[in-house]
């Protein structure tokens, strides 16, 4: 391994740094509220708030320029028209200072108390203007993910009952996904009009569910027409005809539905962020339940499912495993992703999620028992793991590979 980088030598990264593959690394920062109106912060749990100092320099210490971050949407606006920036100035600030490239994600998984939950039909328009307030604070932030993972925000949120308005119902989980994607295109155009070179990385959770028996084949299929609503709402992608039912029976109109597929334009601002875990694959069993399949097709086939789709340049944005299988796991997924790109889809860069281990996630947040989840590529201590090391040599080695073998206007103009 090559000698650490000094502050001496750390530098903004050049334009010419956005022609290179987008090695990333993200930290976690979910902040969903559950049951007994508990607010989670992954911030705070991880110790990130009193070392985010310490955080910002293990992303440069990896070789990395790219950070996945999502500022604490509840602590920077508490109320409409008020913001309050004093933890993220400092930390914005040093970001700049070493020559890391923010991708910003604006909503990761929880909404300020003030706007309630997902199902508030206010929350779009208010969410546009705190994405323009935030890019009038830092115009020089180009990479933003409006709403992180519209699909498991509604899914854990709406449908499981797990999250935040914790419903259980169709209506529930169509009217969160509905405003998910609302918020993020109008928060697209609030940012665009101060930055009209904006790009924004939808890091989404990619599914399939296998049918665990014969019976359970035609509910499989409708489970794997469903995992793509928000994508399909988000870039104007028109549903099956079973879909459209699904949607109006669920309280969507047909106005509704139009006017989504009329946002096409902001397609060519958009990369279609992909994530995949171990868990990311299901069965279907005859009672309805599901157990996990382990990755039975993996990143390749299923990022080939939603590639085909969409037509849009792919950036692996999440994935993690535990510390003994992590290792493995890094270079499982990178060869998927170079098979990939020597396949002809476009994909652009690769982050491992997140820098340091996770709380809880065992219980997907739901129980706060304070269990460290061994998935960063260091300790909550800050000590690295194998994997830390092995991600650093794997981008060493691959320093050089260019964005895609294809040009892209959203990308090099």
């Amino acid at each position: 391994m090559s000698a650490k980088p000094s502050s001496s030598v750390i530098r903004v990264a050049d334009p010419v740094d956005t022609l290179r593959f987008m090695f990333a690394v993200g930290i976690e920062c979910s902040c969903p509220v559950v049951d007994g109106n508990y607010r989670v912060d992954q911030l705070r749990d991880t110790g990130h708030y009193e070392m985010w100092k310490t955080d910002l320099k293990l992303v440069r210490d990896l070789g990395l320029r790219y950070l996945r971050y999502g500022p604490p949407i509840y602590k920077t606006w508490p109320e409409r028209g008020k913001y309050d920036w004093t933890f993220l100035d400092p930390v914005m600030h040093e970001m700049r200072r070493l020559g890391i490239v923010p991708i910003i994600d604006l909503v990761h998984f929880g909404l300020p108390d003030w706007l309630g939950n997902f199902q508030n039909a206010d929350w779009p328009d208010r969410f546009a203007e705190y994405a323009h307030a935030f890019a009038e604070r830092y115009p020089w932030v180009r990479y933003y993910t409006p709403v992180n993972e519209i699909y498991v925000t509604a899914l854990f949120s709406a449908s499981y009952g797990w999250w935040n308005e914790r419903m259980m119902s169709d209506s529930a989980f169509v009217n969160n996904v509905k405003n998910c994607v609302k918020a993020s295109i109008l928060s697209m155009r609030a940012i665009l009009d101060l930055r009209p070179d904006a790009i924004f990385i939808y890091s989404e959770s990619t599914e399939y569910v296998h049918p665990g028996s014969p019976d359970m084949v035609a509910h499989a299929l409708f489970m794997n027409e469903r995992r793509f609503l928000s994508l399909d709402l988000l870039f104007g992608h028109d549903v099956s005809a079973t879909m459209f039912r699904y949607l109006l029976n669920a309280g969507m109109t047909a106005e509704e539905y139009v006017w989504f597929r009329d946002q096409k334009d902001l397609r060519s601002h958009c990369i279609m962020g992909t994530d995949y875990y171990i868990t990311n694959e299901h069965i279907i069993r005859s009672n309805g339940t599901t157990i996990g399949a382990g990755d039975v097709y993996g990143y390749y086939v299923i990022t080939r499912q939603y590639f085909d789709r969409y037509r849009l340049p792919v950036m692996h944005t999440e994935t993690n495993r535990a510390s003994k299988h992590a290792v493995e796991w890094l270079w499982k997924e990178w060869m998927n992703l170079l098979r990939l790109r020597e396949d002809g889809v476009p994909v652009v860069g690769f982050t491992w999620f997140g820098l340091v281990d996770m709380k809880d996630w065992d219980t997907a947040l739901t129980k706060q028992r304070g269990t460290v989840n061994p998935v960063g590529l260091y300790t909550l201590g800050r000590k690295p793991r194998k994997a830390a090391l092995e991600y650093r040599r794997l981008v060493e080695q691959y320093a050089d590979l260019p964005i895609s073998s294809s040009k892209f206007p959203i990308l090099t103009a």
